[in-house]
């Protein structure tokens, strides 16, 4: 079977030696108890009350349809989402005759499946480097914190990377993505603080270019006077990219802190709206019991997860992966 991922995959016709089999599946292992730990906190809120309601079901009815209902609410699901879900489950278990709790279960784990798979795309890099990607989000969800792992996950996938500090609004901004720079050992082009962004962008692509660097990951204010300004400003930022590198930029990652549960939803309609956003980055997911947040975004956004937080180190960034999260949430 060929290993997909959001940046591209191995297919079946490409041996492998025993050895790399071997260290495939390991990694596929760590892969998914690392996930699984991330989301303990949201499985132990929502399979303890579903194994509560559900484990006694012989038939299931409209009351069971109702009880599953409260339970996805409170593991932040959201309304819309849980409304969509529930009557998709009255449909297929009418038709198809479930007549128990864990058959239930198994229906709305491929139904919740479904919704994270419809929107995940897999990116090719551009053609002709840098591959530009913004980081965009509010102050306080881990956008530079996002940037520096991202940094270290792209040269770790042996893609040279550069890092620009656009946030020049926000102080110490500027220091902390040094920092990660030093951490990953990737380079960064930055201004002074309350400088122009946008200076801070045109000289890293200028100097991605002159390097054949890969990819530019850009670390933006999250902060303005006014939501008109911060939008205007990365308005500004993309025009800037698009005449400097065709297609730019190529990626725009919402950064939201997962604990927020709807709030997040919200910040990422007013993001989604202005910039142009083409995934999400979901920190903190270790930290909440409202993962299903990850649901919410997919339905009623109609955009994908693409990394997950799960901690401070440099390596605890996961590209997220629908069958270990609802395995995970589950399991």
């Amino acid at each position: 079977m060929a290993i997909q991922t959001l940046f591209g995959s191995l297919k079946d016709d490409e041996p492998r030696k025993p050895e790399q089999e071997e260290e495939a599946l390991e990694t596929s292992r760590g892969f998914f108890g690392r996930m699984k730990q991330a989301v303990t906190r949201t499985r132990e809120n929502l399979s303890a009350q579903l194994d509560q309601a559900l484990s006694f079901t012989r038939t299931v009815d409209e009351s069971d349809l109702e009880d599953l209902e409260a339970i996805l609410l409170t593991a932040d699901i959201g309304l819309s989402t849980t409304t969509e879900i529930i009557g998709r489950l009255r449909e297929r278990a009418k038709r198809e005759g479930i007549e128990s709790g864990s058959a239930l279960k198994n229906l709305l784990k491929q139904e919740i499946k479904s919704i994270l798979d419809d929107v995940q795309r897999v990116v090719r890099p551009p053609s002709t480097p840098p591959e530009v990607i913004l980081m965009v989000g509010v102050n306080g969800t881990g956008k530079t914190t996002t940037s520096g792992k991202l940094a270290a996950f792209f040269q770790s996938q042996n893609r040279s990377t550069l890092l620009c500090a656009a946030d020049t609004f926000r102080a110490a901004a500027i220091e902390q993505l040094e920092v990660w720079s030093q951490r990953s050992g990737v380079p960064v082009i930055k201004t002074r603080q309350g400088g122009d962004p946008s200076a801070a962008l045109f000289d890293a692509l200028d100097a991605a270019k002159k390097r054949e660097t890969q990819v530019v990951l850009v670390d933006t204010a999250g902060r303005l006077h006014t939501k008109a300004g911060l939008m205007a400003e990365l308005d500004k930022m993309r025009r800037i990219a698009q005449k400097f590198v065709a297609g730019a930029p190529h990626q725009v990652f919402l950064v939201i802190d997962a604990t927020t549960g709807q709030n997040g939803l919200q910040q990422a309609r007013l993001f989604t709206e202005s910039a142009g956003v083409t995934g999400i980055v979901l920190t903190k997911l270790d930290g909440t019991a409202k993962g299903g947040i990850v649901v919410a975004i997919a339905h009623e956004l109609k955009l994908p997860v693409v990394f997950c937080g799960i901690g401070e180190k440099m390596d605890d960034l996961l590209q997220f992966d629908s069958a270990a999260f609802v395995e995970g949430l589950f399991n």
